[in-house]
């Protein structure tokens, strides 16, 4: 057990590589096919490389923008996605078009760079990289969800606990996660050495061979044998149990207690040219995490293929990404193994704690990637916490509509147990 000292917001506000793709071959029983066809015709390219073109588009200084969301199709962006459903947007005086379902990091990274979108969600460690790396003018406004996802192992395997994942390929989603970030510090401390090469290069017992995947290809890779388990965001851990025989060994909610995830990000160049439009799209963003939190079985059956059709999904694998959690099954395997924690499967917590992002940022820097990550020696986290979160909007967002505020208070401490 880590924590780390309580944190408060601060008050100043300033200004300002990656994976190879590994797509193996495999078969889908035929009870499974559509649901994997449809997964990777939208998600296919959910790990390829990060870049950012080599010239930023600036952000357009309309008065009063017409908001364009980018988002991948996973249970990270129910959020943004709840608020246009449920017309929140328009009820807060802000013209929405459809939200724009992207197939990859990379591409929706891009998109937000060329301005193609104005507001999009991110794995956190991407808007460091964008920013600090890059110096792109990104800001987190608000939290788009805590916890949401999990490690997955085979049904068959003997593999119990972190201490026998020694001499096994586990696939992450991308490098600059938090996925793979808690997975290698569940890994040291359980005595064993994350490794990045081939996947036929030989391993020793206690080393763990870790490659990129797209999530779509991880349950039918663990259900081939081509991977011994995998670290993702939902639904693709219930796709793994519905679908590829897998079993669920440890839920990260359960391993850093109500952990950012993917977050809300603007460019800042937008938020200060129209600060009150920018408020509007908070204040919407906002109740759409209201209304998840407390409707998540209704929430999930709307975003289902079976419901509105923005997660390519059928309803009962949504439903069970953000509902199963408090049963007897995960805690007799040890997948949840402090329900006095009292977090769900995922949960929808706006408020952005700068005590994580302190916590992330200091992790990241002991974290194995491919690539060039010289950018993050001597950042410090402290000053990241100031600098790359805009707390005004999300402040006065959760001032209007305090229910949102499903943590409360704002201190807290980071409190980890691998």
């Amino acid at each position: 057990m880590a924590e780390e000292d309580p944190s408060e917001r601060p008050q100043s506000q300033s200004g300002c590589g990656c994976s190879r793709v590994l797509t193996p071959d495999y078969e889908v029983r035929a009870g499974r096919r559509r649901f994997m066809l449809d997964g990777l015709a939208a998600m296919g390219g959910l790990a390829a490389g990060l870049t950012l073109p080599s010239a930023f588009s600036p952000a357009r200084a309309e008065t009063d923008p017409v908001l364009r969301i980018g988002y991948l199709p996973i249970t990270d962006a129910t959020s943004l996605l709840t608020a246009y459903a449920m017309g929140y947007y328009e009820d807060e005086g802000v013209q929405a078009e459809k939200p724009e379902l992207i197939r990859s990091w990379s591409s929706l990274v891009e998109g937000f760079a060329r301005d193609r979108f104005n507001l999009v969600h991110l794995l956190k460690p991407i808007p460091v990289w964008m920013r600090y790396n890059n110096d792109f003018p990104v800001k987190i406004m608000a939290w788009a969800h805590v916890n949401g996802s999990g490690l997955v192992v085979g049904g068959r395997s003997d593999i119990e606990s972190f201490a026998d994942l020694g001499g096994t390929q586990i696939a992450v989603p991308y490098w600059y996660s938090v996925h793979n970030t808690l997975l290698q510090m569940a890994l040291r401390e359980a005595g064993l050495e994350p490794v990045i090469q081939a996947q036929d290069a030989p391993l020793g017992p206690q080393q763990v061979n870790l490659l990129i995947l797209p999530p779509p290809e991880m349950p039918a890779s663990l259900g081939a044998g081509q991977i011994d388990g995998y670290i993702v965001a939902e639904p693709f851990n219930a796709a793994g149990e519905l679908l590829a025989g897998g079993r669920l060994l440890r839920f990260t909610g359960d391993m850093w207690e109500n952990h950012p995830c993917c977050v809300v990000c603007m460019n800042e160049k937008t938020v200060n040219a129209s600060p009150e439009w920018t408020q509007r799209v908070i204040n919407a963003v906002v109740r759409g995490a209201q209304y998840a939190q407390n409707h998540k079985a209704e929430v999930a059956e709307m975003l289902s293929r079976d419901g509105e059709g923005y997660l390519p999904m059928p309803a009962e694998v949504v439903r069970r990404a953000m509902t199963h959690y408090e049963t007897p099954e995960y805690r007799e395997t040890g997948a949840v193994q402090h329900p006095d924690w009292a977090t769900g499967r995922i949960d929808f917590s706006p408020y952005p704690y700068p005590s994580a992002t302190k916590r992330l940022v200091r992790e990241m820097n002991h974290t194995l990637v491919e690539g060039d990550q010289t950018f993050l020696n001597g950042l410090d986290p402290e000053f990241v916490a100031d600098d790359l979160v805009d707390y005004r909007f999300i402040d006065e967002a959760l001032r209007q509509y305090p229910e949102a505020d499903y943590l409360g208070s704002r201190k807290r401490r980071e409190r980890l147990a691998l």
